[in-house]
């Protein structure tokens, strides 16, 4: 727990520090939509800010320098490797912090589009977002692993937020 809160403690107090601030923008700009006549400016206004919100302090992890450099091109061999060779706790964290990479990107972009209202659209956009980050991780030689995998499991986390949240875009 030690090196992990050394290594991601910054961004985690960032991220919590952040909240109110969040808070406060998401209020003023949908003050600002309200003046504009936008439609619907509270929920476009706070999905807008929950996307940003939710989603940069792991892009800040991502693009953080690491000290394992690779490719991994094969899809599910990564994935594989880390269930064998990583503690049970390692693969959790690995697996799970991919998964919300893009969760908050795919619980509030059909919120905040009706072009994206659909499960298949959040899968391009997230799909997309997270092939350039691996881009970027391996362009900028960041030292870390760059894998399809990643891509994989960032795409599912947003399609999985998605689907949680149906319930509310779906009724538009």
């Amino acid at each position: 727990m030690g090196r992990a809160w050394e290594a991601w403690g910054d961004v985690v107090v960032a991220a919590v520090l952040a909240v109110p601030l969040a808070t406060l923008a998401a209020f003023l700009l949908a003050r600002s939509r309200t003046r504009s006549g936008h439609s619907s400016p509270r929920r476009t206004a706070l999905a807008d800010v929950v996307i940003v919100a939710g989603t940069a302090p792991w892009i800040w992890m991502i693009l953080t320098p690491g000290t394992e450099p690779g490719v991994h091109l094969v899809p599910l061999v990564d994935l594989l490797d880390q269930l064998v060779l990583l503690s049970p706790g390692a693969v959790f964290v690995q697996v799970g912090g991919n998964l919300l990479v893009f969760a908050a990107l795919g619980a509030m972009l059909p919120v905040r589009s009706p072009r994206f209202a659909s499960i298949g659209a959040v899968a391009g956009v997230a799909a997309g977002a997270s092939l350039l980050v691996e881009l970027l991780q391996y362009g900028l030689r960041l030292d870390r692993v760059s894998s399809v995998d990643d891509v994989l499991l960032n795409t599912a986390g947003a399609v999985l937020a998605a689907v949680v949240t149906r319930r509310w875009w779906a009724r538009r």
